[in-house]
């Protein structure tokens, strides 16, 4: 694997000795590591979202992991988590995965799991990415629909049936089924119901960068 090749993981945990282990173990396995003391530290940093994962320590002074969770979620950083804690609770880990973090590992870790963990973090990171891609492609060619075809969609993913919306903008059946069909070519979404997360989506990031 060439250094180009090489993944980045970022690791992110107050304990030094832990950081100093970890980042060691992951080297020899080849990954380039990022070590930081802090979730603020590894925010300021402004991380690659390219990055294979990041592996978390859940109780640290100041932001939680699960803090950092939720503000990555917030700013949009599509990266996938991986918890890694020595104060590790049920309750605790089913609110970490259904937030959406990859795993849950009570420290110390054994090497196997945790590499198994970061393999399975980058499958998810790949597809987290594509699915980005794909988001921000769609999301720009909404905007580039025509005004008609906007009333039209907003209708549509609104729930209203063809000949509701029709009605409301006083066109045909057929002039609104005509309208969709182009809206779902143009975005190169599959369906209505795609279309509106999209919208949903777009509308999320844009309160986001406000806020």
């Amino acid at each position: 694997m060439s250094s180009e090749d090489t993944e980045l993981v970022y690791l992110i945990d107050d304990d030094a000795a832990v950081r100093d282990s970890l980042g060691l173990l992951l080297e020899q396995a080849k990954f380039e590591v990022q070590s930081f003391a802090s979730a603020e530290e590894f925010l300021a940093d402004e991380p690659d979202e390219r990055a294979a994962c990041a592996v978390v320590d859940l109780m640290m002074p100041g932001m939680s992991g699960l803090d950092l969770q939720e503000e990555m979620e917030r700013r949009g950083v599509a990266m996938p988590v991986i918890f890694l804690t020595g104060h590790g609770d049920i309750p605790t880990s089913v609110k970490a995965i259904k937030a959406g973090a990859v795993d849950f590992l009570t420290k110390p870790v054994k090497r196997a799991e945790l590499l198994e963990a970061i393999e399975l973090a980058r499958q998810e990171g790949e597809r987290m990415r594509e699915h980005v891609r794909r988001s921000q492609t769609a999301q720009e060619r909404v905007a580039a629909l025509t005004p008609r075809e906007r009333d039209v969609m907003d209708l549509a993913i609104g729930g209203l049936a063809n000949k509701e919306i029709a009605r409301r903008l006083n066109i045909s059946h057929r002039t609104v089924e005509i309208h969709k069909a182009r809206i779902l070519r143009k975005t190169g979404i599959r369906s209505v119901v795609e279309l509106a997360r999209i919208v949903a989506d777009a509308a999320e990031d844009a309160s986001n960068r406000r806020g």
